[in-house]
Order: structure tokens, then sequence, then C-alpha cells
């Protein structure tokens, strides 16, 4: 199957006392596997909503959700906590690192959960601090570091489990553009390497670096178009 996400008539449906809230509505998408993907829309649009149904943080309320070949759409909370562990990587604007704690040691952590022994831990979380770069800065602790290292710290952890998707809320929501540009390279430079990215971004000069964009708007897709930069 080349599609690591197959999404068919997705909807996700809230309730605010009497009032009926449709955040997303009936969507249909599909992401092939090392796609760059970028979803924009307005406050309100439901790309929220759809980053948290990617992500197996919510469950929709109607339609079908298959990631990798597994429907999603339908298991319980562990089950999807299990999903989350093992196909999704997450990237925050906020970083979310522990302050107290080497990069190495923040990048290892996902292992730790997933009850990895120390060398193969170590090993695995040395070689992803290289793929985003930082193979000079593992013992350094967060304040030591600048912004754009910090979100790379983060970026590393995200791939460190080898994720079917790399799921990218506002990644450069907290850094100068300066320092978004060169976070931005980091996305391209794993998505030439094969890895499928979906990033989630009001800033239109941040979505055009992905091959494709799919606007949201009142919960539905507005439009979804390739970018001029995507190969043929």
């Amino acid at each position: 199957m080349s599609e690591v996400i197959r999404i068919r008539e997705l909807s996700r449906e809230y309730r605010m006392g009497e009032e009926r809230i449709l955040a997303l509505r009936t969507v249909t998408l599909d992401v092939r596997r090392n796609e760059y993907v970028a979803i924009m829309g307005p406050s309100g649009s439901g790309k929220s909503t759809m980053m948290n149904l990617l992500g197996c943080l919510d469950t929709p309320t109607g339609g079908e959700y298959w990631l990798n070949g597994q429907e999603v759409s339908r298991l319980t909370d562990d089950e999807l906590a299990r999903v989350r562990n093992r196909e999704i990587g997450f990237v925050f604007q906020t970083f979310n690192l522990l302050p107290r704690a080497t990069a190495l040691h923040n990048v290892e952590l996902p292992l730790v959960y997933a009850g990895a022994r120390v060398r193969e831990r170590r090993e695995r979380a040395v070689a992803a601090l290289e793929r985003v770069g930082l193979a000079n800065r593992l013992e350094h602790r967060p304040n030591a570091l600048s912004g754009g290292q910090r979100q790379r710290v983060a970026i590393a952890r995200a791939l460190v489990n080898d994720p079917s998707i790399l799921l990218a809320d506002e990644p450069t929501g907290n850094l100068d553009s300066a320092t978004s540009e060169e976070i931005m390279r980091v996305f391209g430079d794993l998505h030439a390497g094969g890895q499928t990215v979906i990033m989630v971004t009001h800033e239109p000069d941040i979505a055009a670096h992905a091959e494709r964009v799919v606007v949201l708007r009142d919960g539905r897709v507005e439009s979804d178009q390739l970018t001029r930069g995507a190969a043929a």
C-alpha cells in the first residue's frame, strides 16, 4: 500500500451544552509514504482537530482513519496509545524538553518508556541527533542551546522510534524567521531521506516548504494542491 494515511468521510463533533459543533465534516484524504504535506486554515477551520485525529490523540465521531494499514478510528484509548508510541513522532512549537536533562537523555526518553536496553537507547538517540545536525551537542542541556537547537532536539526525539509519520504542530511558532528557515531545512532533509512529514501551520511561507498544501475551512477541505517545488 502506497498510502501511509487513508481517511474516508472523517467527522468530529463536539457538544457544548445544547450546542452541537461540527469541527470536521466528512473529510476524505490520502497521504502517501514520503509525502511532505502542510495543513493550513484559519482559526476554527478544523486543522487542530485534524491534527489530534491524525496523531491518535482523539477519536472521530464518524468515518474511517487507516494508519499504515491499520484502522485506528475504532481503537480503544490504550490501543491508540500503543499506536502513537509506535507509528507517530510529534514535534510541537513549545519543544517540551526536560530542562535538567541533556539533549541525549531527552531524545532517549521514548525508548526508556518502550523498555529498550541502555546500549540500544544510546545508539539510537545518538543517531537521531546526528540526523538533525547535533552530534556535537549530546551532553548539552536545553538552557545551553539556542531555540533552533532545542527544536532540533525535539525533532530528534520524535524520530528516535522510527515513526511512520512525523507530525509537526506549528513547529516554528516560537522561532524567529532565520531560525524558522533553519528548522525547515531540517524537515526538508528528513523528507529527502524518506520520512513522511505532516505539518500544521498558519504561515504561508512555512507551508510553502512542503510539496503539498491542504487548506481546511469550516471543517472541510477547501483546496488540496501541489506546491511549485513539488516533484512532478
